[in-house]
């Protein structure tokens, strides 16, 4: 577990939270990042889905300056307004702390 617990720990820093010990949540208690605006649970893998950051990037590339890029990713028979929207950590810390990163 400690993996998992470093990358909690990361981006609670990054994000301006702090991580919740799995020992003081109950499961539905509490995400894994403790944040006054956010409800943050870090999923750690060994590798992300090559067309997912084929996605990301494709928005990077396109950006113009000042945008924040995303990747929304639509499941088929789903509302859109229950898309999943993907970017980098390091943009969205920057969104979320006034853009700071």
């Amino acid at each position: 577990m400690r993996c998992r617990n470093q990358a909690e720990r990361r981006v609670a820093e990054l994000l301006g939270g702090c991580r919740v010990p799995a020992s003081g949540r109950a499961r539905g208690d509490s995400p894994g990042v403790e944040h006054p605006a956010l409800a943050v649970e870090v999923k750690r893998r060994k590798r992300v889905p090559g067309w997912l950051e084929e996605a990301l990037e494709r928005a990077e590339t396109s950006a113009r300056d000042g945008q924040l890029t995303v990747a929304v990713l639509h499941q088929d028979t789903r509302r859109y307004a229950d898309c999943l929207v993907v970017l980098r950590l390091k943009d969205f810390a920057g969104y979320v702390n006034g853009g700071v990163e």
